[in-house]
């Protein structure tokens, strides 16, 4: 995939845009991820202090990157993962987006399950909201509701690719801006004079997804450099535990 100058550069800004907290996390008996950036009790162990990057290919040197858990493996290894690469990569050069930020936003909405619903109605891999696919002519048929066909994984992949690749343009350079939108809605983000929403999901959503966007980004460099040189189980789910989720407006997305 050939990348401009200017998509390459947002992958820069995007793995160093601004301050990370810190992530607590830890895999339960059955196999599912849970996040916070705090440590909510005991069961919560420092994954990745803010600011460090996450490199899969390196093992660990300091305290301040990740080790080599269960969690770790999680995200790193998760079968789902590999198998879904392919509609990860094709929908990101579709619309010239970093397949590591695909990757780590499913992750962080689905746990790479594509049988996950939300209570809010948000479907599958990517949890897209079925008035979002709306939005985007995904319409329901004799044969097929718009719930089912966003249940498809190239579908809903392809769906978030688009709704991410708009976000880009109406948030340009701003990425954090882009993953707020991508939780609560760009209208939340435009309410507050184009600012990350002082909802706490919201804030903390945005520092889990950046840093599982570093778990990710070394594909995302080699793109970065190269357009600057050329000038499973699906039942396992990742839980973003956070404090205040109850206080979210209820006409955000999620």
């Amino acid at each position: 995939m050939r990348i401009t100058r200017a998509i390459a550069a947002l992958l820069l800004t995007l793995a160093s845009s601004y301050a990370s907290a810190d992530i607590y996390g830890y895999v339960d008996r059955d196999g599912s991820a849970h996040f916070s950036t705090e440590k909510l009790d005991e069961r919560y162990q420092l994954f990745v202090r803010g600011g460090a990057a996450f490199d899969s290919s390196q093992l660990p040197q300091s305290t301040a990157e990740p080790a080599r858990t269960p969690l770790f493996d999680f995200l790193s290894k998760h079968p789902n993962l590999k198998k879904y690469e392919p509609l990860l990569n094709e929908a990101a050069q579709e619309f010239s987006l970093d397949p590591a930020l695909l990757k780590a936003v499913m992750a962080a909405e689905s746990g790479f399950n594509p049988g996950a619903v939300s209570p809010k109605g948000a479907i599958g891999l990517m949890q897209v909201m079925p008035a979002t696919a709306e939005r985007y002519g995904l319409q329901g048929d004799r044969k097929k509701t718009v719930e089912q066909k966003l249940a498809d994984p190239k579908t809903n992949i392809r769906l978030a690719a688009r709704y991410l690749r708009d976000l880009h343009k109406l948030f340009p350079f701003r990425p954090e801006l882009v993953i707020a939108s991508y939780n609560a809605g760009e209208r939340a983000v435009q309410k507050h004079n184009n600012a990350v929403p002082p909802y706490p999901e919201t804030r903390s959503y945005v520092q889990i997804v950046k840093q599982l966007y570093q778990l990710y980004k070394p594909a995302a460099e080699k793109l970065a450099i190269a357009a600057f040189s050329e000038s499973a189980s699906g039942a396992r789910r990742i839980h973003m535990t956070i404090p205040g989720r109850r206080s979210m407006p209820a006409d955000t997305f999620e």
